[in-house]
């Protein structure tokens, strides 16, 4: 069976940069370089006339043609109002999402010299619904099959628990995940059979980038008091594009150096400035308290679920080399941190992920085909591999199709946890609207949860059901701080009492996928059902028209 298993890719698709990565015959995930030798691809997207440029040629185009750019555009993910315009056309992020997965998937068919056709694709675990979806989109207008959307934090958890971990070790984890644009916190439990997320927290508007933009207000300012200017240089889209890319030079630099000069060009005025790593701590200290505060967030949601320790602190994301987070956090926690792989950990978790996801289906295809010998065609066989598992190790041992790596590897549980709550708006006690939440953040999931709620006034019509998304812990929260993601409308039938009770049941897969029924049970039992795609992400026949021009461009 190990020559046969399909080949699903993981891909860490990055604020700044993105990879791929595969598992090898010798069940070892690999990351794979590009077309410049690189483990690591700039997410930054060039529109050089109808051509499109993908990775480090377009991160240096930018200087000369800031207009026709585009980078840290995974944090526009979901956002309904977003567009890029370029020669009369408009391109939403799913879109721009998509060129950088086809740029990496295409290095990496090169490489291998085989098609890739199935992907495993992480976000943020912070991420909602909306950008979630939009992750998904952006994978499937390339042209690829998305088996899944995997967490970042989940899929470093699974790289750090397959590489590091001893197979009869337990412990629990903090993952640590500050990347380009985002910031993950997670508590996550690994015993020999399982990967189980106890919480998450965090903020997808925080990341490197912010430190980033940090340097560039203060080399604006030291521009202005060496020139004796209050002009804001950034108006200039040229000088501000060489001092986002001089910035996040400086940044690395300062990770192993004392200090580094940055040369300033504007209006014909040139200032040299030097930046101290002090000083660059100052500028940048309340990011990394943001940070702290919210593991301390996080690790109060952990101590509702009985988790009040953990053993290790494992530190990934590429803005984690900054020396500032691991003393801070060693500070904070007394604990030394470990640097787990910063830019590889996320693609190959998801590539490991992608395997078990493969063999798992090869597992169940072959338990149905032995039962389907001796069972009618009329019965379904629905089952997880937990519950065959006597039938599943004789047919390993009759013909010794899996290595016992693999066979460890499919029997691995990843249980995950929601990051946002979920409810609709109702009416309290006290005839004020309410976000109700049927299911609560940092909720295990699949979870399916149903609650009965009464219609307002007698002879009512219809009622309509706002679903809303947001970052309480409560059962109820104010209407101001969730977001709505979708509506459903029930009609009803003529000559219902007030307080009729209205069955809704809410259903939030493994990926954040919410679907919602709503049914009047006692008079017409009339039903309405609706999955959440959400009207913030590309659909219909503009995610059709996306998909064919994606099957048109060339993508270098």
């Amino acid at each position: 069976m190990s020559d046969n298993v399909r080949k699903i890719y993981g891909i860490d698709l990055g604020t700044t940069y993105t990879s791929i990565a595969y598992m090898d015959e010798y069940g070892k995930p690999v990351v794979v370089h590009n077309a410049e030798n690189m483990a690591v691809t700039p997410s930054v997207v060039f529109f050089d006339g109808d051509n499109i440029v993908v990775g480090e040629v377009a991160k240096e185009s930018s200087r000369l043609y800031p207009h026709d750019v585009v980078s840290f555009i995974k944090r526009s993910m979901g956002e309904p109002d977003y567009v890029f315009e370029h020669n009369g056309r408009t391109f939403r992020p799913e879109e721009i999402s998509s060129f950088v997965i086809r740029k990496v998937v295409q290095d990496a068919e090169h490489s291998s010299g085989e098609k890739i056709t199935d992907v495993v694709i992480t976000c943020p675990a912070y991420f909602g619904i909306n950008e979630r979806e939009a992750t998904r989109r952006a994978g499937e207008i390339a042209g690829y099959n998305v088996r899944q959307i995997i967490n970042e934090p989940t899929a470093a958890a699974i790289a750090y628990g397959t590489i590091e971990v001893e197979s009869d070790e337990e412990r629990v984890v903090v993952v640590y995940d500050l990347g380009g644009g985002t910031f993950d916190i997670t508590m996550i439990e690994i015993q020999a059979n399982s990967i189980e997320v106890i919480c998450t927290g965090g903020d997808h508007n925080l990341g490197g980038k912010d430190w980033d933009d940090r340097i560039v207000a203060y080399l604006v300012q030291e521009f202005q008091n060496a020139t004796k200017s209050s002009e804001d240089i950034l108006d200039d889209a040229d000088t501000c594009q060489d001092l986002q890319l001089s910035a996040e030079k400086a940044k690395k630099v300062l990770s192993q150096r004392d200090k580094t000069p940055v040369l300033i060009t504007h209006g014909g005025e040139r200032v040299k400035v030097v930046i101290e790593r002090r000083k660059f701590e100052e500028i940048t200290q309340d990011l990394l308290e943001r940070t702290v505060a919210l593991t301390h967030e996080m690790l109060e949601e952990a101590k509702k679920k009985g988790y009040w320790n953990f053993d290790e602190i494992i530190l990934v994301g590429g803005a984690t080399r900054m020396p500032q987070v691991t003393s801070r956090i060693q500070r904070e926690f007394n604990m030394k941190p470990r640097v787990f792989d910063p830019d590889e950990a996320v693609a190959k978790g998801a590539a490991i992920y992608g395997m078990k996801i493969a063999l798992n289906e090869g597992l169940k295809q072959r338990v149905t085909d032995k039962r389907s010998k001796e069972m009618s065609a009329q019965e379904t066989l629905e089952f997880e591999i937990d519950d065959v598992l006597e039938e599943v190790e004789q047919l390993v041992n009759d013909d010794d199709a899996m290595s016992p790596s693999q066979m460890r590897l499919s029997r691995v549980r990843v249980k995950n946890v929601t990051s946002k709550s979920f409810g609709i708006i109702a009416v309290n006690s006290r005839d004020e609207e309410i976000v109700f939440n049927l299911i609560l953040k940092n909720t295990d999931v699949p979870k399916k949860i149903t609650k009965t709620f009464g219609t307002a006034v007698a002879n009512q019509e219809a009622v309509t059901i706002q679903i809303m998304e947001n970052d309480s812990s409560e059962v109820m929260t104010a209407i101001s701080e969730a977001a709505e993601i979708g509506t459903a409308v029930l009609n009803l039938p003529e000559n219902l009492p007030a307080d009729t009770p209205i069955d809704i049941t809410f259903k939030l897969n493994e990926e954040g996928r919410l679907e919602i029924t709503a049914i009047e049970p006692t008079a017409s039992k009339r039903t309405v059902n609706v999955t959440i795609d959400t009207r913030s992400v590309i659909q219909g026949e503009e995610f059709e028209q996306a998909k064919a021009r994606s099957r048109n461009l060339v993508v270098s």
